[in-house]
């Protein structure tokens, strides 16, 4: 296996997993930018306030996008990783 064999599988890994990490990390950002304007217009400075939203949410688009990531990874070792070692 050539270097430029390997560094194509690993810039494809890590683009997988930005795009399998980015709903949960949208959600997270946009999650904690309502919760901290909220918890500045209304002078509430809860702890508990923050997370469990953010918690929540994130469960419930990971929930919601499981399949999407599974089918990626699916993909891409098969596709990419599993060629690479059966082939040497």
């Amino acid at each position: 296996m050539t270097e430029a064999a390997i560094d194509d599988v690993l810039r494809a890994g890590l683009w997988i997993a930005v795009q399998i990490s980015a709903p949960l990390l949208a959600v997270a950002l946009i999650a904690g930018v309502v919760v901290g304007l909220f918890q500045a217009l209304t002078s509430v400075q809860e702890p508990t306030l923050t997370f469990v939203p953010k918690v929540g949410l994130m469960l419930a688009v990971f929930w919601v996008s499981m399949s999407f990531m599974t089918a990626a990874l699916t993909t891409f070792f098969t596709g990419r990783v599993l060629p690479l070692i059966a082939g040497g």
